[in-house]
């Protein structure tokens, strides 16, 4: 697995005495209430919600109208301190992004002052990593709110194709680099064939109990999302009634955005929730 330091920008009970009746009448109601959270999500999961992924701010349910239109709450990038965590907490929390069975062997990436780098070898593909507010749409009131910590687990592909968009973006950030001049490099780099075309099967878990992922509202929500090269969010579905699909485009959230766009890769999101944290708690237990 390749470092990921890249250079600067240029109850009680014991089941041993139950009748065999118990335990399979104990079984049918654990089965009864995963299908009950399955088919009515909890109240958070509910809530129109902000969600920050790698380069990503979706909403749950629906997109605020007007989101990039409404006042912006962080007008200028925080102290770059204000970034930063403890390096410990920052790797636990990466790791809580996936069930152990898929984080516990992954890579694990910190910001650190010259942006993502390997904190931990991993030896299975995924990437685990803490996304800030910068690492989500350009447009998204909350780019450069220093509270977003986003925990995520990038499967292999994501690894390859997504991780190095973040990458430029957080040397850019830690360099003090403003948001237009990001676009810019991030255009620039896709021009020059120095970032990689968006891989098939591209997806990202984002299951942590423990992130922070927006001020609006309730501020997290298990989910995955998969990353596409679709235009067309009706294909898969997305926002019909009774759907468990979202989706939004990768860059801006503004559909008004049209010349901003020109020299990026569309790539359109989808979003699907899920009932557990990736500890196996249900989410509906889960308070803010």
């Amino acid at each position: 697995m390749p470092q990921y330091r890249i250079a600067p920008y240029h109850s009680d009970d014991d089941p041993s005495v139950e009748t065999e009746a118990i335990l399979i009448e104990k079984a049918s109601e654990r089965r009864r209430k995963d299908n009950s959270r399955m088919r009515t999500p909890s109240k958070t999961m509910k809530r129109a919600i902000w969600i920050t992924a790698p380069v990503l701010a979706i909403s749950i349910g629906l997109l605020v109208p007007n989101a990039a239109a409404q006042p912006d709450p962080y007008p200028k990038m925080a102290p770059v301190d204000q970034y930063l965590m403890e390096e410990n907490a920052e790797i636990q929390l990466a790791r809580s992004a996936a069930p152990d069975s898929i984080s516990r062997d992954a890579t694990i990436l910190v910001l650190r002052r010259q942006g993502y780098e390997t904190a931990v070898e991993g030896k299975n593909g995924f990437v685990c990593m803490v996304g800030r507010g910068w690492t989500g749409m350009f447009d998204w009131p909350e780019f450069w709110s220093p509270k977003v910590k986003a925990a995520e687990c990038l499967n292999p592909q994501a690894a390859r194709s997504i991780m190095p968009i973040v990458s430029l973006r957080a040397r850019m950030v830690m360099a003090g680099r403003s948001k237009e001049e990001m676009v810019s490099a991030v255009k620039t780099a896709f021009e020059k064939k120095q970032l990689p075309s968006l891989e098939s099967g591209a997806m990202d878990y984002m299951m942590s109990k423990s992130s922070y992922l927006t001020d609006q509202g309730g501020h997290n929500v298990p989910h995955v999302m998969f990353y596409t090269r679709d235009e067309n969010a009706e294909d898969w579905g997305s926002g019909a009634a009774g759907s468990p699909i979202m989706s939004s485009p990768y860059w801006f959230i503004s559909q008004k955005e049209e010349s901003q766009r020109k020299g990026l890769p569309p790539i359109l999101v989808f979003l699907v929730m899920v009932a557990d944290w990736s500890d196996g708690t249900p989410a509906i237990e889960h308070h803010d």
